[in-house]
């Protein structure tokens, strides 16, 4: 079961499923998608025995792998979205972090850093202008 949810993450960068059934997801592809980071032959053929999907080894060597290469770790995000009508199941949303644009727009807004200075030489320019005035 989880390698078919980790086939499925790969392969969509986003699935729905319980929060158990998340959190242990988790726990199944960080490790793996480590070993993408580092494009070997070896790396392959351990990722393939826990995957068993040549479509989504393939798309996490190419894809997954170039997004996550300076990341250090915290490669999913999971999101509660509440309980399930028929049973009351806690859900959740697992996804690919870099692979939100939603997250990725805010981060990329640069800041600016202000000083004291140059508030007082704006101050200064603007006692000069009224004192010219006068």
């Amino acid at each position: 079961m989880l390698s078919n949810m980790a086939c499925s993450l790969i392969e969509h960068k986003r699935i729905n499923t319980t929060l158990a059934k998340a959190k242990a997801l988790k726990q199944f592809v960080e490790p793996i998608i480590t070993k993408s980071k580092e494009d070997t032959t070896h790396n392959r053929r351990l990722t393939f025995s826990k995957l068993r999907s040549k479509e989504a080894v393939t798309q996490l060597f190419r894809e997954v792998a170039v997004k996550v290469g300076d990341r250090p770790g915290g490669y999913t995000r999971i999101i509660k979205l509440g309980n399930r009508l028929g049973d009351n199941a806690d859900m959740a949303m697992i996804e690919l972090v870099d692979f939100n644009e939603v997250y990725q727009t805010g981060a990329s807004k640069k800041t600016t850093r202000r000083s004291r200075r140059s508030r007082s030489s704006k101050a200064a320019v603007d006692t000069t202008t009224t004192n010219e005035e006068e």
